[in-house]
């Protein structure tokens, strides 16, 4: 199952660390999120080094839609009843100004990229989108109310957002890391104090990075505890529609996202906590058919999402304890725009410079007394105690066999495995 950024797009290869080197910044994963901040540090003039256990990009990253919005879905009138008006502005401004640091790199590079308007839309909840309207417009971004849309559904409403963008997200990969002091195949063996260990050599470093998708190290932060992770599914369909936006659901749940990529509509959706079985893609086909009967097939992957119980990414100090230990995670499906702020926040940190936006993101915020963490330490119990002779190599949780991929998955924190046991996804470091 490759996506079509991989069955397109080849990026090219970095050697493997194989001696000690010293450095400003070492930043651990080479997804876009590593590479963005790796990529700005350089623009401010830092030494900086990046590794990557496999290869750049072919992790999350390869999986995802690629969507650059500030559009989150429906959160901005939840947002302002949680954290406040003036910390629900700032997340707002912080996306809208990754979307604009995009389409000033992307001027410069080929990478696809277009802009475009976003949706989402409601099926039957108008109240819902005419709140989202208010709540935007009142931030400061204009918002608009539809009654409906290019899409072939029957929706009750749907809240329009201006100059937002899709991209080939490989190509800009391979574009921003020109340049860049990369190793790949070179995995981290221990983290001490300033000194990261691995196989062939260390690398001292003044500041360290973690943006590694899920965080490996568990006695830091207490990532396992908030957060969890989803698998989402998509199809690449030949002769389904041409679009001119960008669309998600907003209210019901497994919600369909659509964009267009050449000839293809990627149609996503369907997701499920990891670790959970599901019918997945046959639920998306049998969507598929219905929408768009005339349709092919051409691709199907699926991708992993990890989920924060306040729908804001982490992004920050690893933990109160690790000066120069820094994190960017919990991107909550909204990957590209999340990876552009971490780079943002990242890089001012570092370097000593205030942030506005930095409090909103940060690792250290509470997440007690949310549900979803009282979900997630359940489902860890549930699944510490569950008989299996499969074990995760995190934490031991029992895992699931999961037939559509013909993968071993965790529930408790979303590792995955292959069949014969060579990990997939972390936060696992190592084999069965």
């Amino acid at each position: 199952m490759n996506s079509v950024w991989t069955s397109e797009t080849q990026i090219p290869k970095f050697p493997k660390l194989n001696h000690d080197i010293n450095a400003q910044v070492a930043v651990i994963g080479g997804g876009i999120a590593g590479i963005l901040i790796a990529y700005m540090l350089k623009e401010k003039g830092l030494n900086c080094v990046l590794i990557e256990a496999n290869r750049i990009g072919m992790g999350i990253t390869k999986n995802t839609t690629a969507k650059i919005t500030s559009q989150h879905g429906l959160i901005y009138n939840n947002l302002i009843n949680r954290i406040g008006f003036e910390n629900s502005k700032k997340y707002l401004m912080a996306n809208e100004l990754a979307i604009k640091k995009y389409k000033s790199i992307c001027k410069n590079i080929e990478c696809e990229f277009c802009e475009l308007d976003s949706y989402v839309y409601s099926l039957n909840n108008r109240k819902d989108i005419e709140n989202e309207v208010e709540s935007v417009n009142s931030l400061g971004v204009e918002a608009k109310f539809v009654n409906e849309t290019e899409l072939p559904i029957k929706m009750a409403g749907a809240i329009k957002f201006k100059a937002q963008a899709q991209f080939n997200p490989i190509l800009f990969l391979k574009e921003i890391s020109k340049g860049l002091e990369i190793y790949e195949q070179t995995k981290v063996q221990n983290i001490n104090g300033n000194t990261i260990e691995t196989e062939n050599g260390n690398i001292y470093a003044e500041n360290i990075v973690v943006a590694t998708h899920y965080p490996f190290m568990n006695k830091k932060g207490l990532y396992f505890v908030k957060m969890y992770q989803e698998r989402s599914y998509v199809l690449g369909l030949e002769h389904a529609q041409k679009l001119n936006g960008i669309y998600i659901g907003g209210t019901e749940n497994n919600s369909l996202s659509f964009r267009n990529y050449k000839n293809l509509l990627l149609l996503g959706g369907a997701s499920n906590r990891t670790g959970k079985s599901s019918n997945n893609f046959d639920r998306l086909r049998s969507i598929a058919r219905k929408l768009y009967p005339n349709s092919n097939e051409k691709y199907l992957w699926a991708t992993q999402d990890c989920m924060t119980p306040d729908n804001i990414p982490y992004i920050g100090k690893y933990s109160p304890n690790t000066k120069n230990l820094f994190v960017a995670t919990g991107f909550n499906k909204w990957g590209m725009t999340s990876s552009m702020v971490s780079a943002m926040i990242l890089s001012d940190l570092i370097t000593n410079k205030d942030n506005e936006f930095k409090d909103v993101f940060s690792p250290q915020r509470s997440f007690l007394n949310k549900k979803q963490t009282y979900i997630n330490i359940g489902e860890s119990f549930k699944n510490l105690l569950t008989p299996s002779l499969k074990r995760c190599s995190h934490m031991g949780c029992a895992l699931k066999y999961n037939p559509q991929e013909d993968s071993w998955d965790c529930p408790c924190h979303g590792s995955r495995f292959t069949k014969e046991g060579n990990l997939i996804d972390n936060p696992a470091k190592r084999d069965l």
